[in-house]
This record gives C-alpha cells, sequence and structure tokens, in this order.
C-alpha cells in the first residue's frame, strides 16, 4: 500500500527508436485489444493517478502521475506481463525519466525533436490523439492536463520560430525521395500502395506530386482502397490479389497496422521471374512490418523499413544541427516554467485516480 504522505511523481516510462531495433519495437507495438486490456491491468494499480499512453511505429509510452517509484515498477510490470517481454530484457533499454526531464521529454516529443525523422510534423497529431484517447477513458487529470496542453502550445512555438521542420523530414517524403534516388525519374514508375490509411496516403500523394503517374490502392478493405483511390485519380484491386499483381509494379509501399507480413518472400521471388530487369523497390512503412525480409535476397530488389529510412534521412538531420540546439534551448526553458507550475501539485498529490 502506498505512503499517502509521499510526493506523486510525473513520470515517463516506454521504449523507443533510439535504443530499441525494430524487430524488438515489434514485440512491444500495442495494438488497439491490447491497449483496452491494458487500460484494465492499470485501472487496478494502487497509486497510479493520471496516465496516457502513446503508442507509435517508432515508440510506446507510459505518461504518468504516480503515488510512489514503486507504482511506476508496476506499471513496467504490467506492461510486460501483457506483451509477454521478459523484464529484464526490457530493463536494457527502457527509458524511465521523473520529474522535469519527464515534462522535457514530451515537449521534444511533441515537437518532433525525438522523431527518428528529425521534426517530423505527425508525431504531433500522434500525441494529440493519444492525450484526447486518455481523457476520453478518464485516465488524465490535472496535472497530466495541463502538462500536454502546455506541450502542445510549446510545439506549436518551436515550429513558428525555428527551421526545425525545414526539408524533407516525414516519412513519405524521404521514402520518395529514395525512390528518385533508385529509379533516376519517377515519370513511368508504377507505385502499389497496400493500406489505406494516413500514413500510405501521404505516401501516395508525395509520389505523385513527383511526377508517379500510375497508382494503385490495395487494401484489407476494398471500399476503403476504393474511396482513398478515387480521391487520387487511381485504380484499385482487391487486397487478396496484390501477391499475383507484383510483376506489374515498381514500387511497392506497405503501410498496413496488420498484425503479421502481408507481403511474402515466395510471391516477391514469383514476381522477379516475371521481371528480372526492372528493379522492384519494396518501402515497408508498417510496424510490425508488412514484408518479409528474405524478399530482398533476389537480385534488383530493394527493401527498405522505417530504420533504414531513418539512416537516409541523417544527412538531413546534420544539416539543420544548429536548428536542434536553439529548438532545445527554447524548449528547456518552457520546461523550466512548466515544472515551476505543476510541480506544488505533484508534490501535494492532488492527481486525478485513474480508471479505465
Amino acid at each position: 500500500m502506498s505512503d499517502p504522505t509521499l510526493p506523486a511523481q510525473i513520470f515517463v516510462l516506454g521504449a523507443t527508436h533510439h535504443r530499441v531495433p525494430i524487430e524488438v519495437r515489434e514485440r512491444l507495438a500495442v495494438s488497439a485489444e491490447t491497449a483496452e486490456v491494458l487500460r484494465a491491468m492499470l485501472a487496478r494499480l494502487e497509486g497510479l493517478q493520471e496516465y496516457a499512453l502513446l503508442n507509435t511505429c517508432n515508440r510506446v509510452e507510459f505518461y504518468g502521475v504516480a503515488r510512489s517509484p514503486q507504482t511506476v515498477d508496476s506499471v513496467r510490470r504490467a506492461f510486460c506481463e501483457r506483451q509477454n517481454f521478459d523484464e529484464s530484457e526490457f530493463a536494457q533499454f527502457c527509458i524511465d525519466l521523473r520529474g522535469r526531464p519527464a515534462l522535457q521529454h514530451l515537449l521534444e516529443v511533441a515537437s518532433g525533436l525525438d522523431s527518428q525523422m528529425l521534426g517530423e510534423t505527425e508525431i504531433f497529431g500522434q500525441v494529440k490523439d493519444a492525450y484526447a484517447l486518455a481523457q476520453s477513458k478518464g485516465t488524465t487529470g490535472a496535472v497530466l492536463n495541463r502538462i500536454f496542453q502546455k506541450a502542445f502550445q510549446a510545439a506549436k512555438h518551436v515550429r513558428t520560430n525555428t527551421a526545425i521542420t525545414a526539408g524533407q523530414v516525414s516519412v513519405a517524403n524521404v521514402a520518395v525521395d529514395l525512390a528518385g534516388n533508385i529509379f533516376g525519374s519517377l515519370d513511368g514508375a508504377r507505385v502499389l500502395l497496400v493500406g489505406a490509411g494516413e500514413i500510405g496516403e501521404k505516401t501516395a500523394k508525395a509520389f505523385q506530386s513527383r511526377g508517379a503517374p500510375a497508382l494503385t490502392v490495395c487494401s484489407r478493405s476494398f471500399d476503403r482502397a476504393a474511396q482513398l483511390a478515387a480521391s487520387l485519380g487511381a485504380a484499385a484491386i482487391p487486397f487478396d490479389q496484390r501477391e499475383n499483381r507484383l510483376a506489374d509494379f515498381d514500387i511497392v509501399v506497405c503501410a498496413t497496422s496488420a498484425p503479421g507480413t502481408v507481403m511474402s518472400a515466395e510471391a516477391g521471388a514469383a514476381a522477379m521471374r516475371r521481371r528480372p530487369a526492372r528493379p522492384l523497390l519494396y518501402l515497408d512503412l508498417a510496424l510490425p512490418r508488412d514484408v518479409e525480409v528474405g524478399v530482398a535476397s533476389h537480385g534488383n530488389v530493394y527493401l527498405y523499413n522505417l530504420d533504414d529510412l531513418a539512416k537516409v534521412a541523417e544527412e538531413n538531420r546534420r544539416a539543420r544541427e544548429a536548428e536542434v540546439h536553439r529548438a532545445k534551448a527554447l524548449l528547456t526553458e518552457k520546461a523550466e516554467h512548466l515544472w515551476s507550475s505543476v510541480s506544488g501539485r505533484v508534490n501535494g498529490g492532488n492527481g486525478t485516480a485513474a480508471h479505465a
């Protein structure tokens, strides 16, 4: 039982792309169904006053207010138990921040400073969605409400007052730039988009903006694929034709939310037997990954996943290093002010109990 006289603490607990390779992030990824189970588990934890879960391709993080360090340990234990992940292995790479450093981290995440694609703007919407979901589930209170609202303000301030978002900083733009480097010109490239979600749609539009004329969409929901295809002026095919039609395409963009792979090495080999002289590029933008690693064992086949694209984007990051320092200085100042305003509340233990 936690001691009510002890001060509560703000914390961040989780794992990100900085120290965790993609094959491990796959094991840690939280589906919508898993998130509901986790909420039920966390609701039973004594001393967990508030929390929000941020789950993206590059991070899974719990932001919260806990009555004691032991409560944070219990959150970590519950997460590892649900994911069937060894706690000692998780301890090797997890982030565990308390107090002001936790605030600083949230501000940098929301601003795109902690992203694989430095300065990318998608993370801002993902943080807002995570916060809105936590609010709707009743797991935030006075402390997290203030912290997240201030994080959104800080992120907007940094984007307005620095050049941190300059250049090709989105996954979609980096992927299309890479395709252009491989094919030289995208004028005649035939693109298959597997998955009709937000990332896939942005990538498809990026391809069209660079001159790729032939775009085909497929999704597990044919209606959704047809709807997106119509909005893009593209074609649509049923999901079960995706592998049989592989030889018809030069670039395959995979961005589904499937729990396992949707493009097999066997189908890739069959496609290349029909088109041995033409390269085939897979852009796997999903987590868990959509494309079997074995597809790259065939000649004239290129496979890039999220971590590969991050390496491609590193040159752009180095060019903006001065802007990173400026942005971090601004966020450090804002984190100090925010910590001054909320530390009294946290120390007073005025958070709200978290319920699923």
